[in-house]
């Protein structure tokens, strides 16, 4: 059987960092307010440059078919949520008078992936999507804000030259980590 809805393109996942203990430590009608808040403000941010595929808890599942992504592009949104998302923090911390204790990490990964229906609901399906999901379970949780390219985005991208900070590593069975520069 040959599927004909298989088609490259980018994942991306953005993540919150500490959000279990965040919930946990968290009255549940303040905790999911202040959630509802900061996944709006991503999903504004993003510009409708990707589809949403899914939410879920702390994570959006953003996906965009592209057979050549640029670099400069899914740096500069990436710049733009990050930012968007500790100003929110910052007024949620005054609105609210507390301490939120968040940081925003995010995946960015290149392959081929099918979309499928169930109801009224778009899944994403394959090794990408399976591989994306298990760049997020790394070692870098205690790290402040920071996007992690995978090898296989960057050999696909265009305009990879760009650099989004100065603090960068090459991992080579992952691909690249860029470390934001916490600006309070």
């Amino acid at each position: 059987m040959k599927n004909t809805n298989i088609h490259e393109g980018i994942i991306l996942i953005p993540d919150f960092s500490g959000f279990t203990e965040f919930v946990f430590n968290t009255k549940l009608y303040t905790g999911e307010y202040i959630v509802r808040q900061l996944l709006s403000t991503l999903i504004d941010m993003n510009d409708r440059y990707f589809e949403i595929s899914e939410i879920e808890g702390d994570a959006i599942l953003f996906y965009r078919y592209d057979d050549k992504p640029s670099y400069q592009n899914i740096s500069t949104i990436l710049w733009k949520m990050r930012d968007a998302f500790n100003r929110k923090i910052k007024e949620l911390n005054k609105e609210l008078s507390i301490s939120i204790d968040m940081s925003l990490k995010f995946i960015v990964h290149y392959g081929k992936f099918s979309q499928y229906r169930i109801g009224s609901f778009k899944k994403l399906y394959g090794k990408t999507v399976v591989e994306a999901h298990q760049m997020l379970k790394n070692d870098f949780a205690e790290q402040p804000s920071y996007a992690l390219f995978s090898n296989s985005f960057l050999e696909n991208s265009r305009n990879r030259e760009a650099d989004l900070t100065n603090h960068k590593y090459h991992l080579p069975e992952v691909g690249m980590i860029h470390y934001f520069e916490n600006v309070n």
